[in-house]
């Protein structure tokens, strides 16, 4: 497999008042992005790394929250330093790394298939793995 990157021409900046930043928009647009999780309880500290191998499955829950799903059951929940945009869209996402670890704040980037072909998108940096456990259903 080939990864191909590719480089898009910067635009010109348009100074337009609507564009400015809005923390508090950002904000409540982070506290979205967190609620689109399903619910989960934090059973522990946060911890800056995880064992790579010890990953079963991840499973990408919005633009900036991940979950580690780990051999044995445990779970990480990770919430992205910011939003990662495509990460949602397919949900799935590709890092490279020389240890067995997965660490604050490494870069890992959405992974996007593009008429067939899987193409590195966005680079994201992750935050703090912690340790949840689903809420359960008290209807099922």
């Amino acid at each position: 497999m080939t990864l191909r990157i590719l480089a898009l021409a910067p635009l010109p900046l348009l100074a337009l008042g609507a564009c400015a930043p809005d923390p508090a928009g950002d904000a409540a647009r982070a506290a979205a992005e967190i609620a689109k999780a399903p619910a989960a309880t934090v059973t522990g500290p946060g911890e800056s790394c995880i064992n790579r191998s010890q990953v079963r499955h991840t499973v990408v829950r919005s633009d900036r929250v991940i979950d580690f799903e780990m051999q044995g059951g445990k779970v990480y929940r990770n919430t992205l330093r910011s939003s990662c945009p495509g990460l949602s869209f397919d949900r799935a996402l590709t890092y490279e790394t020389s240890i067995d670890q997965l660490c604050t704040p490494q870069i890992v980037y959405s992974l996007q298939n593009i008429g067939g072909n899987l193409q590195r998108g966005a680079g994201c940096s992750l935050g703090e793995f912690v340790p949840v456990e689903y809420v359960k259903d008290a209807k099922g």
